[in-house]
């Protein structure tokens, strides 16, 4: 299956008015059109999206409602526990709703179930034993629970006073909670459904915020920590990987710029140990590669509690050691991934019918459960099929999977449509998760297998990459670079402009880079013009292009690389096709 580049139309008539309407270069005027801009006050009001855009939390459902609960409760002086998940969205949604209620003078603390033992989300036993310790407590579920249902059956029989706060995909029964708090909650009118779990958090934490205020505006010290609060949420909304449009582009966007301002102590010593330079703008590319996958190393490998302690504390020491311990939890969980990932490689390879499925179902006694999502990510890119790793567990005789998609295959439906095969599921479209007993595995890989013959096929829209323009390497300048970046921040939806230039050379062999040479440095001549570029993860693209030799078309996005003080465009090569087979390579 090999995806297709798809130009966007080029209207020179159009491009050469909203340029000279909107008194910008012609290149970010034909992005904008690609993009669906066409018409100047719907691009400014794109490129100038304001805080003030951000919706009422009180039309989000339950968040009126939760927002008095939890007010009745610290006043009542009443134990507020956060039931937190152990990914980066579900830590900061904790930390966010923790230090609200915190400074609010609430007495409140964090339940946040181990990845290894106590699996996703809500758990029975975590419930009963929160209401042993104290029944008169009120429990806050963030970025989990929507599932619930008989946990929170086991809460209201319990008498616990429980609200449920998540963004996830509901079923066909909803759990009765004391309040639910959910953008698509049924007959929900509220404008935006994708907010991520920290996203629904921080509603919640600015209606308690108003609700203390004047009903309308929060007091100066609780509006000082709401802005370190939408740079949290900016965190778990970037790692999360929901749709950067709307409500989640605005956070992101102005949680970017709070967090260069009022990044919390502890997020300040995670980005000294990963090289981040301070008082530097942060964008996605700095949470997504550099500070999530250490955050979430934490929750991977069971700790995800250090993490949210990282976010809240206000002790250098402790500070400066939870970065560097996080930092080395990072370092164990890629060498535990490379393990998998070679190991998966192999066990496809060994197993040649498996070639004929249109998914891959893989299972292993030694693999991290923490760590099969990232690998199941790579493989199903590898092998361009929706792909499912499970840990199993030789003592339980169960295994723990992770799923991730390929091609729009819906993940959710899949797994819905084998539940006989499965104890449990959960996730949405593009991720998933699952349990299931070990002698299950094979039955529900031929299940999910036969599913996907008979499920809705990628069209031929979803194989094909959205191309901005095709350019000359000469137009991509760091003035360019920096014009376009009004188009930001950049993520899930909402994607670097992406360019193809053809007839391009190798100005110097390409060079392997990183651990086992997995990426790939190159740098690109067309006429006089020379750029430096870089392929992650693409590092078996070295010897193909240097055999090949080139000319080559070239689809790249082009960003500005920052180093040792120094600024320069760099080119992240998302494909190439050889000129002279014209035979695309697959990205």
């Amino acid at each position: 299956m090999t995806q297709k580049w798809r130009f966007a139309p080029h209207d020179e008539s159009q491009i050469r008015g909203l340029s000279s309407e909107m008194r910008i270069s012609p290149l970010l005027a034909q992005v904008l059109i690609a993009r669906g801009l066409r018409d100047a006050l719907s691009a400014r009001s794109f490129i100038d999206a304001r805080m003030s855009e951000l919706l009422d939390p009180c039309s989000m459902p339950g968040v009126d409602d939760a927002a008095d609960r939890v007010i009745a409760a610290i006043n009542a002086k009443r134990r507020i526990t956060i039931y937190g998940d152990y990914d980066v969205d579900g830590m900061t949604a904790t930390s966010i709703l923790l230090q609200c209620i915190t400074l609010a003078n609430g007495q409140c603390d964090y339940f946040i179930p181990n990845r290894l033992d106590d699996g996703y989300g809500l758990n029975c036993d975590a419930v009963q034993k929160l209401y042993e310790e104290d029944p008169q407590r009120l429990l806050i579920t963030v970025d989990c629970g929507i599932t619930s249902v008989k946990e929170a059956a086991l809460a209201k029989e319990l008498g616990l006073e429980l609200i449920i706060t998540d963004h996830h995909q509901m079923g066909d029964e909803l759990p009765d909670a004391d309040c639910l708090v959910h953008p698509r909650l049924p007959d929900s009118s509220y404008e935006f459904p994708h907010l991520c779990g920290a996203g629904v958090a921080l509603k919640l934490a600015w209606a308690v915020c108003q609700k203390l205020g004047d009903g309308q505006k929060a007091s100066p010290k609780m509006r000082e920590y709401l802005k370190c609060a939408v740079g949290l949420a900016a965190i778990g909304t970037i790692a999360d990987v929901v749709p950067l449009l709307g409500e989640n582009r605005i956070l992101v966007r102005y949680g970017l710029g709070a967090l260069t301002e009022l990044a919390p102590m502890g997020l300040l010593e995670l980005m000294k140990v990963a090289e981040i330079k301070s008082g530097q703008t942060l964008d996605t590319e700095d949470i997504g590669f550099a500070l999530a996958p250490r955050l979430n190393a934490a929750g991977r490998l069971g700790q995800a509690r250090l993490a949210v302690e990282l976010l809240t504390t206000t002790n250098q020491d402790r500070a400066t050691q939870l970065a560097a311990y996080l930092d080395e939890l990072n370092k164990n969980r890629r060498t535990v991934e490379r393990r998998i990932l070679k190991q998966a490689r192999e066990m496809v390879e060994e197993n040649e019918e498996w070639n004929d499925h249109p998914t891959l179902v893989l299972a292993h006694q030694d693999w991290h459960p923490g760590v099969i999502g990232i690998v199941a990510n790579r493989v199903a890119e590898h092998f361009e099929k929706p792909t499912v790793l499970i840990a199993l567990d030789a003592n339980s005789r169960t295994g723990q999977g992770s799923a991730r998609s390929f091609a729009g295959f819906d993940l959710h439906a899949g797994f819905s449509s084998c539940a006989a095969h499965l104890t449990r599921y959960g996730g949405h479209q593009a991720a998933a998760g699952l349990k299931i007993e070990e002698d299950k595995v094979n039955d529900f890989r031929l299940a999910f297998a036969e599913y996907a013959v008979s499920a809705p096929q990628p069209s031929d829209h979803d194989l094909q990459v959205r191309i901005d323009a095709e350019v000359c390497l000469n137009e991509i300048t760091k003035q360019s670079v920096r014009e376009l970046d009004c188009l930001g921040p950049f993520g899930q939806e909402n994607p670097r402009p992406q360019f193809v230039a053809t007839r391009v050379e190798l100005a110097e062999p390409p060079r392997t880079m990183g651990e086992g040479g997995r990426h790939l440095s190159l740098v690109f001549q067309q006429h006089n013009t020379k750029i430096r570029a870089i392929a992650f993860g693409k590092g078996e693209w070295a010897s193909q292009m240097e055999e090949d030799g080139g000319p080559f078309s070239i689809s790249f996005a082009p960003g500005i690389n920052r180093f040792r003080g120094f600024e320069s465009v760099q080119l992240q090569l998302k494909d190439w096709v050889s000129e002279k087979s014209k035979t695309p390579v697959t990205s």
